[in-house]
């Protein structure tokens, strides 16, 4: 992985003492609240519903297990004795005292960690596949290019206030994992022909109150241009892109107000004054930085391990595990881990203190020292030798983080939502940790298939509930809590068959004791209609909203997972 350099290292220990300062200054009344807000909101502090809230960064959800290491020491110091993982692959602290922030940012510089641009009007953390360099279907290996994104993008001066956040992707497996059409740039990397790499360009996707799916603006951007290209979209955006409505500053709105074809001939235009200038990107920039993400040194191992398939005929429970956990690997005697940190009764994505310390152990001892974070709230070991994945499971089990439900109807993402945050409109967490409990029965998630469902407690959707199978979000109705859903959004990985699309609200909005009723409804039909290996969203494709809708909104039927355990065989 990427290690900081002495530019890195000053950059990030400046900005500490800087911040430190601004802190001091605050707590001695030299700064008002409106001026000490925007120097906070730099550093990653925000001011949330009961106290602050950090959010640290992690480019392109790629930890050290030193660096976990370290967050377990801050949310044990500092805060409640746990974190939570978002959707942006960060990690976020809901209850640090606003007088220690300076010194848990000091904590993360000593292990090249930070929490700048995780907030405010500029260039976030750029997201990735969470298995770049060990996915079989990887054609190129996106880390180096999401690091010179991540390198370019601090500190640019021009680009630090923004009409709105900005949030950039990069995606280069045959499936895309990193929602790569639901961001303000989404870059595709493949190989044409020659072998030479290539950029497809997406712009002006997002989700929030106003949902659009990205639109290509450029097919085959050679590699090299990948930042002068870049930098020629996010001058038309920062040149016109309204400022006078908060509701309507994201680039999405801006695209679609010009269309995708006049958006990028001025994107073009504009290119002309820094295509082939200082930005343009060389093959020894690109190979310096390549250099961080080489091969670990693994072992020439057999492609099947005799006592793992024992293990495997031996235990269902264990099989059951590998069947959803257990991802391919490119090099032959290894595998890719999901830790699920969707088990039923805990908040989705929350992970306790002694949790990371016991994952940070797992990559050393099981792996090389690496992690991921998924955009779907969950940890992943990239590097697990087959002979090794039994005792893994067994720890794994022993302390809460081997639930077998990857890709399944629990494996929720859900915001913070109104416990914690102060513009939710509704809590996330209890309708979540509700359905939850309704399906909390592996046999019957399994025979169910592939269902993503996500929750947002408001219009920003940092649940992401327009791409989920269902989507559930939550609405104000005269001061209550009431709960829209959708049905049929994709997020362009296999689940939804690679398609990237907007659920479909089905009808008016429930009371939050009406939710696990309502998902179990949207079950039964969908047991009831699905055809031979047909999953959810394929039904959903096929038949559209009207038999879910009636099924929801006509007479009660019996709960899918109370029917459930009368039918299958457990």
């Amino acid at each position: 992985m990427y290690v900081y350099d002495q530019v890195d290292r000053t950059l990030i220990a400046e900005r500490v003492a800087q911040y430190r300062d601004q802190l001091r200054r605050f707590h001695a009344g030299e700064l008002s609240e409106d001026e000490f807000r925007p120097l906070r909101l730099q550093n990653g502090l925000y001011i949330q519903k009961h106290a602050p809230m950090l959010r640290v960064a992690i480019p392109y959800g790629l930890l050290s297990a030193t660096q976990l290491r370290m967050l377990a020491h801050i949310a044990r110091k500092y805060d409640r004795g746990y974190g939570h993982f978002t959707t942006r692959q960060n990690i976020q602290y809901n209850w640090p005292p606003l007088v220690d922030s300076a010194d848990i940012l000091d904590d993360l510089a000593k292990v090249e960690m930070h929490a700048i641009q995780t907030s405010g009007n500029c260039i976030r953390n750029i997201s990735s596949d969470e298995f770049a360099g060990v996915a079989p279907d990887e054609i190129i290996d996106p880390r180096p290019l999401c690091e010179i994104l991540r390198q370019w993008s601090t500190f640019h001066p021009e680009f630090a206030f923004l009409p709105r956040k900005f949030k950039i992707a990069v995606s280069a497996a045959t499936e895309d994992r990193a929602a790569t059409a639901f961001h303000d740039i989404g870059l595709y990397l493949s190989k044409n022909a020659d072998g030479a790499i290539r950029v497809k360009v997406l712009v002006g996707g997002g989700m929030g109150r106003t949902p659009i799916v990205g639109a290509i603006i450029r097919e085959d951007l050679p590699w090299e241009d990948t930042l002068t290209y870049v930098e020629a979209i996010l001058r038309v955006y920062n040149r016109y892109g309204r400022r006078d409505n908060l509701y309507k500053a994201r680039i999405k709105i801006l695209v679609k107000a010009l269309g995708p074809e006049e958006f990028g001939r001025q994107v073009d235009a504009e290119w002309a004054h820094v295509k082939d200038g200082p930005g343009t990107l060389t093959r020894d920039e690109y190979d310096r930085v390549a250099a961080h993400f080489t091969a670990p040194d693994y072992e020439s191992l057999p492609a099947v391990d005799a006592a793992h398939e024992a293990h495997l005929a031996a235990s269902p429970v264990f099989a059951r595990w590998v069947g959803r956990s257990v991802k391919p690997h490119r090099v032959a005697g290894y595998r890719a881990v999901v830790i699920s940190l969707k088990p039923t009764g805990i908040p989705p994505g929350d992970i306790t203190a002694d949790q990371m310390d016991l994952a940070a152990g797992w990559a050393e001892r099981f792996g090389f020292g690496e992690l991921r974070v998924s955009h779907e709230q969950n940890l992943i070991l990239p590097d697990v030798r087959l002979s090794d994945l039994h005792t893994l499971w067994e720890e794994a089990r022993g302390a809460g983080l081997a639930t077998a439900n990857l890709g399944l109807l629990t494996d929720i993402i859900c915001c913070p939502g109104g416990d914690f945050c102060s513009l939710a409109n509704a809590k996330s967490i209890p309708i979540a940790e509700a359905i939850q409990r309704r399906f909390d029965d592996l046999d019957y998630l399994h025979d169910l298939g592939d269902i993503n469902l996500n929750i947002s407690g408001c219009m920003n959707s940092c649940g992401h509930h327009h791409a989920g199978h269902i989507g559930i979000l939550g609405v104000d109705k005269d001061g209550d809590e009431w709960y829209q859903v959708s049905i049929g959004g994709a997020d362009g990985s296999d689940a939804g068959r690679g398609r990237s699309a907007i659920g479909k609200v089905i009808g008016p909005s429930f009371k939050a004791d009406d939710m696990p009723d309502v998902i179990s409804r949207l079950i039964d039909a969908y047991v009831d209609l699905r055809e031979d290996g047909e999953r959810f969203i394929d039904v959903v494709e096929r038949l559209g909203i009207p038999p879910f809708k009636s099924r929801v909104y006509g007479t009660p039927a019996t709960p899918a997972a109370a029917r459930a355990k009368e039918t299958i065989d457990v």
